[in-house]
């Protein structure tokens, strides 16, 4: 006798949905969410010194106006001195310091490498203008006559080409001169702090809150300095400060951890898949560390450094190239996403769908459920009954039985 099975059915059309729609739209937002930013990068508002007030200063606000509207925060500075200590307390990425003879271009590579190639080629730029400038005031006026146009070309091969200089104030490390190594960490730190969450909230023991809190502090703490072990000891990306950069590190996987160990405690399993798409798919392409939070567009910054893996890559940068400076925000941000996290595993009381025969009976936490006390609860008439075909067919064959007796 054959008994049709619908639900059999209706989980076998979401799973055809799921397979043909859902992961599809989820690969086009991934790829999208990655993409997208790398394909804006523009100077939005990107904080540059320009060192003293005269002609040629003016000048060169007006021609990087003029090339790139809205792409530069215009900061001036009495001369080069106060230029370079604005870098280093990262005020600005770059200065432009401009004489007649010369465009001296102040960077720092360990900010932003793309910053930093962006504003060489904004000196070379400005170095041309200023030599057209030069020509087209010591030329005299112009003339249909022959001997005006020889006078012009006499005078552009007399002027002197302005020449370029460029500054590293502070570059990166010799071991990692492009600063690969420092952007490609990112993305792996994510991915294992959220692995981290995972390993501790869905182990199967029921844990009680504070163990779970120790946890999380202790194993990103261990995870974070076996990072630093890695990216300085080996590959000499992170040359300074030793114990505030391995602090940022763990600071950073706390902050990534401890959200999606809360969301998990919150929302239960599905929780770990919001953890994984926010802090994946959201925050490491918005945090802007392979460029910098200002050459994205204005909302993805936003977002982004909002976010524990763009405000971990920010302060990343400051305790192991500037001294600490301008970490401030950064701090916060990631302070106040552990806070919320690790109240959450404390104080969270979802249940999760554990294998009953994994756990002891007396390790249960309060306020848990597992499915065998679920099973328990149950009335006897939540049982499937026979159908009326059959319970019939079992009433008849009684009866007939006690007449032939």
């Amino acid at each position: 006798m054959t008994v049709k099975n619908p639900p059999v059915k209706a989980l076998s059309w979401r799973r055809a949905v799921l397979m043909i729609v859902g992961l599809p739209l989820v690969v086009s937002l991934a790829a999208m969410a990655y993409a997208w930013p790398a394909s804006r990068i523009a100077p939005r508002d990107l904080p540059v010194g320009i060192v003293g007030t005269s002609t040629a200063s003016q000048n060169v606000v007006e021609s990087l106006t003029r090339s790139k509207p809205g792409g530069f925060d215009f900061h001036l500075y009495p001369d080069q001195a106060s230029a370079r200590s604005a870098i280093k307390n990262r005020e600005v990425y770059g200065a432009f310091a401009i004489t007649p003879a010369s465009v001296t271009v102040l960077e720092a590579t360990a900010a932003s490498t793309p910053v930093a190639q962006l504003l060489g080629m904004s000196g070379q730029q400005l170095a041309i203008h200023a030599t057209k400038l030069s020509e087209e005031r010591l030329a005299p006026p112009a003339h249909a006559t022959s001997h005006g146009s020889r006078a012009r070309k006499s005078v552009a091969k007399t002027v002197a080409q302005v020449t370029v200089k460029t500054v590293d104030v502070v570059p990166t490390s010799t071991d990692d001169p492009r600063g690969v190594v420092f952007s490609s960490a990112l993305l792996p730190l994510t991915i294992c702090s959220v692995l981290i969450a995972a390993l501790i909230t869905l182990s199967g023991l029921r844990l009680p809150g504070w163990r779970r809190f120790i946890d999380l502090i202790v194993g990103c703490a261990v995870s974070g300095l076996a990072a630093y072990l890695v990216t300085q000891g080996i590959l000499g990306a992170l040359p300074h400060n030793h114990v505030a950069t391995w602090a940022a590190l763990s600071l950073t996987m706390l902050a990534v951890s401890t959200t999606s160990a809360g969301l998990i405690r919150l929302i239960g399993q599905p929780g770990l898949g919001l953890g994984a798409a926010l802090m994946v798919f959201v925050g490491n392409p918005f945090s802007g560390s392979t460029s910098a939070p200002e050459l994205l567009p204005k909302a993805v910054d936003d977002i982004g450094q909002w976010l524990p893996p763009g405000a971990g890559a920010s302060l990343l940068r400051s305790t192991a190239y500037f001294d600490g400076h301008g970490s401030g925000g950064h701090i916060v941000v990631l302070v106040l996403w552990s806070v919320f996290g690790l109240m959450s595993v404390v104080f969270g009381r979802r249940p999760l769908t554990v294998p009953s025969d994994t756990l002891e009976q007396g390790a249960r936490e309060p306020g848990d459920t597992s499915a065998e006390d679920l099973a328990a609860d149950e009335p006897a008439a939540a049982l499937p009954s026979l159908s009326p075909a059959l319970e019939g067919h079992g009433t008849h064959s009684h009866a007939r039985h006690a007449a032939h007796e």
